[in-house]
């Protein structure tokens, strides 16, 4: 019987580990508070300094501030997919995956019966 050729993992093939992924979902939810923070301030300087156009950008600022924050929650919160495992399609034979495995009717298949009141 031939034996299968060794193939070496890759480290390119590892996924980042949970630490990496944590860090970077807390660092990109530090980033878009700050734009949310700084959506506030540019807000309140037009409101203060009464800056023309200000009906187009003060929902503009508060729309910054509604949407960023549920935007961030929902990116910090979210994982990249699981990948599919690497031998999923390498452990089944070649012939298998040509052609499905056949199966038995319902008739032919031994049934059991079951009777209460035996």
């Amino acid at each position: 019987m031939k034996r299968p050729a060794y193939q070496p993992i890759l480290i390119t093939d590892a996924p980042r580990s949970q630490d990496d992924q944590l860090t970077s979902r807390q660092k990109r939810y530090v980033l878009m508070m700050c734009v949310r923070v700084a959506c506030l301030i540019v807000g309140a300087i037009l409101v203060g300094a009464e800056a023309p156009m200000l009906w187009l950008w003060l929902p503009l600022a508060g729309l910054g501030m509604i949407l960023i924050p549920w935007l961030a929650v929902l990116l910090a919160n979210d994982r990249p997919p699981k990948d599919k495992h690497r031998l999923g399609g390498r452990l089944r034979p070649r012939d298998s995956q040509e052609s499905p495995p056949m199966s038995l009717a319902a008739e032919e298949r031994p049934h059991k019966v079951i009777d209460a009141e035996q």
